[in-house]
């Protein structure tokens, strides 16, 4: 296992421009691309002023991990004041020879999300988040996130580790803060957040960006959902305003794929668009890594509403290319209460609803992947393999069919036109817990699927589309206000392949462990698709003179 994936991992994508030359989705062409690179929303500035940094943890991480978790934090300041600036990060608990701790590589371990909840007046709240883009919060000058010590913090998380290796970090976020004491703290407004996502409020606020879904290669959730997509539509998607306040600051949260969170007020019957968060991607293939940074309001963005006034939230994928499962989209907006100097009426006067990044490329997202030199077969060269009704997967390889595998086991499993194969998930049993578990997929992905690991490969990308879900099970914890799936987990270990699969053979990988691909064939009536030594042979090229 080891060297497999130091295989898979370790080659940086050398020839990505070359493969990728051709992408009908390169980051030039998306609509983050006039986001300027370089100019950053400014820091707020106050005498008195502390830089708190705290790292919650150290966190174990379990081979292949990828659970919710919920704990107190007591990482906080001591003092009542203001937070103005809030700023997440991953690091290895491990120290290096600096002192510090290093940045896990994102394709390696990364945070899927972080959400700090605070308990307050008998509510339980989320206030700050981070998403692997890392968006560093920044309230404008004269105005911060009132805090007490007396709140009570929860660190809601759920870290990814992408190999079967375990490991240890702290989940680290500095803070600017102006205790109260200081003088400054009393030119300082008060704001409160608002969570705005098309998905939530709950633990697991996701829904699927489908290959081809939407218009002209773009599809916005939840106005285009489908039908089957209206259950996953949260609470959270839309607000009615209940007493005149002003919007002060916001910035939106996205998977890859994703290329804007809108944020729109209706008033009338009038909807008018108060800001887009747009992604600025530094990944050359495009929207499809978390090579990115979401553009945030700039300082002197201010929005007055009026009681009545609806706030309603979108977000935009971009399905040209791939399938993107289990996606995201939130805002966390902080306002104000009553009317502040230099609000605007969006429905009287034009609101600037362009922002800025608050961060550059992080160099945890150099290994882009899709190397050729992977060392993995073409799964459409190898001979059929055995004709079984199940494949199992065990220590992170599929039983049949596994790419990484050698001689019979590596070749893929057939299954006839019209039938199933059912592959089920030995690496999560109901009777392990999500700890000790490690979810897997079965994802398309375009053939042969066979190049090196990295944020922008493998893709779900295949012309035909199939997933499995997250195979594995995941607890059930009813949460008043916060729906009751405290997992990514389908909660069933077993899947099978669609029975309208034609004749041909198919590549997949795991979602969540990457590194992981395999293969199955469809065989029709005469042996149509089928791969024998007779029909190898006859593929194979005359030798040249």
């Amino acid at each position: 296992m080891p060297s497999r994936l130091a295989v898979l991992l370790a080659l940086p994508c050398a020839l990505l421009g070359a493969l990728l030359a051709s992408s009908t989705a390169s980051a030039a062409a998306l609509p983050g691309a006039r986001v300027s690179a370089v100019k950053m929303i400014p820091e707020a500035q106050y005498p008195g002023m502390q830089r708190l940094t705290y790292l919650y943890g150290p966190i174990k991480i379990s081979p292949g991990q990828n659970t919710i978790e919920a704990q107190a934090n007591t990482l906080k300041p001591a003092v009542p004041g203001y937070i103005t600036r809030f700023q997440p990060d991953l690091v290895y608990a491990k120290t290096n020879a600096q002192g510090g701790h290093d940045t896990p590589r994102v394709d390696v371990i990364h945070l899927h999300h972080g959400v700090w909840l605070v308990a307050r007046d008998n509510t339980l709240y989320p206030t700050f988040a981070a998403g692997e883009e890392k968006t560093i919060f920044q309230m404008p000058q004269g105005y911060g996130y009132k805090y007490s010590p007396s709140d009570g913090w929860i660190m809601n998380y759920m870290i990814h580790n992408l190999t079967p290796n375990p490991d240890s970090v702290y989940i680290k976020y500095t803070i600017d803060f102006v205790p109260a004491s200081e003088p400054a703290a009393a030119g300082i407004t008060e704001v409160k957040p608002l969570w705005m996502d098309v998905a939530g409020i709950k633990p697991y606020p996701v829904f699927d960006a489908l290959k081809g879904q939407g218009k002209n290669g773009k599809f916005t959730f939840p106005t285009q959902a489908r039908p089957s997509q209206k259950k996953d539509i949260g609470p959270a998607q839309q607000w009615t305003v209940p007493n005149d306040i002003t919007l002060i600051s916001t910035a939106g949260h996205l998977h890859p794929g994703g290329l804007y969170n809108d944020l729109t007020a209706t008033r009338n019957g009038a909807t008018k668009e108060l800001f887009r968060s747009e992604a600025k991607y530094f990944e050359p293939a495009g929207a499809v890594s978390w090579d990115v940074a979401l553009t945030g309001s700039k300082p002197d963005w201010r929005v007055a509403l009026h009681a009545g006034d609806r706030i309603n939230t979108t977000v935009t994928y971009d399905t040209r290319q791939a399938s993107w499962y289990e996606s995201m989209g939130i805002m966390v907006v902080f306002y104000a209460e009553g009317i502040q100097n230099g609000a605007k009426d969006p429905f009287s006067q034009p609101i600037d609803w362009h922002g800025l990044i608050t961060h550059g490329h992080l160099k945890e997202n150099d290994n882009h992947g899709g190397d050729p030199d992977a060392g993995l077969p073409d799964a459409r060269d190898l001979l059929d393999g055995t004709r079984p009704t199940n494949v199992d997967i065990k220590g992170y390889v599929y039983g049949q069919g596994d790419l990484s595998s050698v001689g019979s086991s590596g070749r893929p499993p057939v299954v006839r036109a019209g039938q199933s194969l059912k592959f089920t998930n030995l690496d999560a049993t109901s009777t392990m817990t999500p700890q000790e578990a490690a979810y897997h997929t079965i994802t398309a992905c375009r053939q042969p699927c066979d190049r090196t690991t990295g944020i922008a490969y493998p893709l779900a990308n295949a012309n035909v589309q199939f997933d499995s879900g997250e195979l594995g099970y995941g607890p059930n914890l009813p949460l008043k206000g916060f729906g009751g799936k405290f997992t990514p987990a389908a909660n069933r270990n077993t899947w099978k392949t669609p029975r309208t699969l034609k004749p041909g053979t198919y590549t997949y990988f795991c979602r969540i462990h990457p590194f992981m691909r395999g293969a199955f064939r469809v065989v029709g009536k005469n042996g149509k698709g089928s791969v024998t030594k007779k029909s190898a042979a006859k593929k194979k090229p005359k030798a040249k003179a």
